[in-house]
């Protein structure tokens, strides 16, 4: 129905007061149907677009309605027309399915954008090389492993799934394709049995496998040469490993040299050449030939200086014990320095027994060393030091004239000879390192002897040749003063101010013999 107003001046005000023309519940509802018709098509609809309808929906809206006519059409026909475009905001739904798998999180180093690394294209390429594909495989991996279809696999007959026992034979055409890959391509003589230290200009055409002219008529012709096999030899085999040391001392003494048949006393050595007697007669610097040879010595061990203990230990202090300002020289009496253990701490102790449970699980690490606390003595003069060094060797032992001994007395009250030292200061230890078991492995010292230039008196009763000794060393230990307060020790030992060493002969010597037959022991 239209709508229906009581007077032309209520309908007047209604319009004027809505400031939009006078619309029937009919146009409302046509209204809505171009809505849902622009749905379909266009989202803009106007009212030229439908000029037709609405002429007709205007004359049924004039024909409905209880006003005069005449003055309805003037007072229509003097107000301006005004176009109004019905405008419907359509929203399409863009529903779409979830990705097929979880997403996945990559590990992208935060380096910036200064080196230029996110914005060249190498990175997403490097992406994509480091991150390996996810393929989808099969239950049987792309390979049929079901045997039902197989006959006789359950029977235990399994004929069936091994290989021919006799093949067909390869088709000519195909033998190519069996090729190993390093026969491809064109052959290239190799030189077999020349080491690749040797100069190219002794490899010649008889070591790398070159024809050979000979004779036609060489009664060699008509039989067959047997080549005589060689052996290869391990370089690890202790009896290689033997011959090339001896070959080292026959070059150095060549009078001395073995040539008989190996036996289980004497071992030939191995073949020296002429390049190596040479090098010996004549050596050169391997990286500065300008350089000249002033002496050479024989490497050699020192066996009688070997303690009984079967190494030496290195203490190296991380500030100078002595420091005198007035006197900025090598003290001597760090020469026959005492250090005495002083018991250990309880972190120190923990430490050890958690190193020694590890070393038990892995045989493979090194056995640990307890750290301890040292007191750090010293003797009172330096004219003390000849006299020490003088008593502790084994030269011209029943001379004690020249020695200046200090008196003190033993328990029973009667004087004894000795040196007093004195406690300087206690040290802990900072850090260490070695492995008892291997005195060889990690460092050795060394000393090089002329004696015809050592000038000190001797120090043993035997004459010593020229060479440069090396020493076993079982470990090296890095000293630091003790700080002061009190530390929670295991055993608290008792504080030693003044110790008196005096010397004695070894009551047995079974020990040391013991460490000269481990070293001195070759297994051939």
């Amino acid at each position: 129905m239209s709508a229906a107003f009581t007077t032309w001046a209520e309908q007047e005000r209604w319009a004027t007061k809505r400031e939009r023309p006078l619309v029937s519940a009919e146009l409302c509802l046509a209204q809505r149907e171009l809505a849902r018709r622009g749905e379909r098509g266009t989202s803009r609809v106007g009212v030229g677009a439908s000029s037709t309808f609405f002429d007709q929906l205007a004359a049924h809206n004039h024909n409905h309605t209880k006003s005069p006519a005449q003055p309805y059409d003037n007072m229509s026909s003097g107000r301006p027309v005004v176009h109004q475009d019905y405008i419907a905001k359509i929203r399409y739904s863009n529903a779409l399915p979830p990705p097929p798998c979880p997403p996945k999180l990559l590990d992208i180093p935060n380096t910036g954008l200064s080196s230029g690394q996110y914005t060249s294209a190498g990175f997403a390429s490097r992406l994509a090389r480091e991150q390996s594909l996810n393929i989808e495989a099969d239950a049987e991996l792309g390979m049929p492993i079901d045997l039902v279809g197989i006959p006789k696999v359950f029977d235990g007959d399994e004929s069936a799934i091994q290989a021919m026992p006799h093949p067909p034979p390869l088709s000519a055409a195909d033998r190519a394709l069996m090729r190993p890959p390093n026969a491809l391509g064109k052959a290239v003589a190799s030189a077999t049995g020349a080491t690749f230290l040797r100069r190219t200009e002794y490899v010649t055409s008889s070591t790398t496998g070159g024809s050979k002219f000979e004779s036609s008529n060489s009664s060699n012709t008509m039989r067959l040469r047997r080549k005589r096999k060689t052996v290869e030899t391990s370089l690890d085999d202790p009896t290689n490993i033997s011959r090339h040391i001896l070959k080292g001392f026959n070059i150095a003494y060549p009078a001395d040299a073995y040539n008989g048949q190996d036996s289980a006393e004497n071992l030939r050595a191995a073949e020296s050449t002429p390049e190596e007697r040479l090098a010996w007669n004549k050596p050169k610097h391997a990286r500065n030939p300008n350089l000249k040879l002033l002496d050479s010595y024989p490497l050699l061990p020192d066996w009688d200086a070997t303690p009984d203990t079967g190494g030496y230990m290195i203490f190296k202090f991380n500030a100078p014990p002595v420091n005198n300002p007035l006197d900025s020289s090598y003290d001597p009496r760090l020469d026959v320095a005492l250090l005495r253990p002083a018991g250990q701490t309880i972190q120190d102790q923990a430490k050890y027994l958690q190193d020694q449970e590890a070393h038990k699980l892995d045989p493979t690490v090194p056995p640990p060393i307890a750290r301890w606390q040292f007191e750090f003595f010293l003797p009172s003069d330096k004219n003390k030091v000849h006299g020490i060094k003088r008593n502790f060797t084994t030269y011209d032992p029943a001379n004690e004239d020249d020695i200046d001994f200090d008196i003190a007395e033993d328990d029973e009250g009667q004087p004894r000879k000795c040196f007093k030292y004195d406690n300087i200061r206690t040290y802990e230890t900072m850090q260490q390192v070695g492995d008892p078991s291997d005195t060889y492995g990690d460092v050795v010292a060394l000393a090089l002897h002329d004696p015809e230039k050592h000038e000190s008196e001797p120090l043993r009763d035997t004459k010593m040749q020229k060479a440069a000794y090396f020493y076993p060393i079982t470990q090296r230990t890095g000293l630091r003063p003790r700080r002061p307060g009190r530390l929670d020790m295991v055993e608290e030992q008792p504080k030693v101010d003044i110790i008196e060493a005096a010397g004695k002969d070894p009551e047995s010597t079974d020990r040391r013999e013991e460490f000269r037959r481990r070293a001195e022991a070759i297994e051939v």
